[in-house]
């Protein structure tokens, strides 16, 4: 069993420590730090657990520290624990600047410690039912809309929610980027509210995203495009829709398909199915993921490399609104 204190105890951290409260086997929350001191008696209570005075004080009971804290913080946080040797979840993005997360690789390294990082939507059913169908695509296209929240708007929509996105990309498409370009607006917020990019990548595939956190209601889609195969993911009701060509009819009965093509010479068959989407907790997963690689030395799921990937290409992202 892993002792492990949680540090921010905001919308996300709540979240985490009622996951963590339900992993008794593998996690013991030994206390939460938050900045507002009430809050954190509050949920150490009601979690029957321990509120810290500091964070120093946090990490030096942990084996684990669960950094769920604005993105300004996550370096200061993370750098304290890696100096004590402790393993770490870093909630996205994994630092606010790449020099930043290129220095706690290099502390991690020093340390030996495992460190994931929360790119939830690796975990989300959709993606990984989705993920079993998906060979090579050559055109993806993202789309993240949300309602409007004061919540995360100390960093652009590309940090916020495009991200998610960028990290589920760089999870398929296995090349280099050779190009970026991209909009923005800044329409409520002193940051971009909406971004449109696209990456062109050197094996010739393409991917367009959309992110934008002032849309009248909630999107979370991707569809991936690949020679004789379409799938799309829904993320938010955990739904995947395949389409796909063939030579040969439908053979299950969840199927639907259209005959195309001249007949008797070149028929194909445009199939449809909606494969089972498993249910899960794709928060509770992260956490199953990161105690299966300290104790079982399984391969980290999002790790360090991954997170700086992602904020170097968000990074760039951002710099293109601005020119």
């Amino acid at each position: 069993m892993l002792r492990i204190g949680v540090v921010g105890l905001g919308h996300l951290g709540k979240i985490h420590l009622k996951v963590l409260s339900e992993l008794q086997e593998q996690y013991q929350i030994v206390g939460v730090y938050d900045s507002k001191e009430a809050l954190t008696k509050t949920l150490a209570k009601q979690y029957h657990t321990k509120a810290f005075d500091s964070i120093q004080e946090l990490i030096d009971q942990s084996d684990v520290v669960d950094v769920v804290t604005p993105t300004l913080t996550h370096f200061d946080i993370a750098k304290a624990a890696l100096k004590q040797g402790k393993h770490l979840f870093i909630e996205k993005p994994i630092t606010y600047t790449l020099l930043e997360a290129e220095k706690l690789l290099e502390l991690s390294s020093e340390a030996g410690s495992v460190v994931q990082i929360g790119h939830v939507e690796r975990f989300n059913p959709a993606f990984k039912t989705a993920q079993k169908f998906i060979e090579k695509p050559i055109f993806i296209e993202a789309h993240r809309l949300a309602q409007f929240n004061p919540r995360g708007t100390d960093v652009s929509v590309v940090l916020d929610l495009m991200i998610h996105d960028i990290d589920i990309i760089l999870s398929v498409i296995k090349s280099p980027i050779k190009k970026i370009s991209a909009t923005a607006v800044k329409v409520i917020s002193p940051t971009p509210d909406i971004c449109n990019a696209r990456l062109e990548f050197d094996n010739g595939a393409c991917a367009i995203l959309t992110a934008s956190r002032i849309s009248s209601k909630n999107t979370r889609k991707i569809r991936f495009f690949e020679p004789e195969r379409y799938t799309l993911a829904d993320f938010l009701h955990k739904k995947v829709k395949l389409f796909g060509l063939t030579d040969h009819p439908p053979k299950a009965a969840s199927e639907m398909a259209w005959k195309i093509g001249t007949p008797g010479v070149n028929e194909k068959y445009v199939i449809r199915d909606t494969p089972n989407v498993m249910p899960s907790n794709a928060i509770q997963d992260e956490f199953l993921a990161l105690f299966n690689s300290i104790i079982h030395k399984h391969p980290v799921m999002v790790s360090i490399q991954n997170g700086m990937e992602c904020l170097r290409i968000a990074e760039e992202i951002h710099e293109k609104t601005l020119l």
